[in-house]
């Protein structure tokens, strides 16, 4: 499953309606990430075939959404975006976190493993 465009409906249909509801709650049934970026960015450059890659690695456990922040400017306004990349890492159940700047793969999965599949390894509790 390659990574998915996010419109801001989708967003809101899909993820979180930030116009009808106060307290975050997410409607997905699978963790998600969202990317957001812009075509102009290099760094986004560097990290999207690593996001390619983790979405395949992943299928079927998390998703991986892409939002382009020159198209989409109302969600990356709400989410007051003002840095690219900045990935959204969103589980189940709980808060989002939010984070700016590119990640090496090594990265990504430690916060995939850990935070929304809450995968921890036995050794590292």
């Amino acid at each position: 499953m390659a990574t998915v465009r996010l419109t801001t409906q989708d967003f809101k249909d899909k993820i979180f309606n930030y116009e009808t509801e106060k307290d975050w709650k997410y409607d997905g049934p699978l963790p998600a990430i969202i990317d957001f970026y812009a075509d102009w960015c290099g760094p986004c450059k560097m990290v999207a075939p690593v996001l390619e890659e983790l979405s395949t690695e992943y299928e079927g456990k998390i998703v991986i959404y892409k939002v382009d922040t020159e198209v989409e400017m109302e969600l990356a306004s709400v989410f007051g975006i003002q840095s690219i990349p900045t990935f959204l890492f969103i589980p189940v159940n709980g808060d989002p976190v939010m984070q700016p700047g590119a990640f090496p793969k090594n990265v990504f999965k430690q916060v995939i493993e850990e935070h929304l599949l809450g995968t921890v390894k036995e050794e590292e509790q």
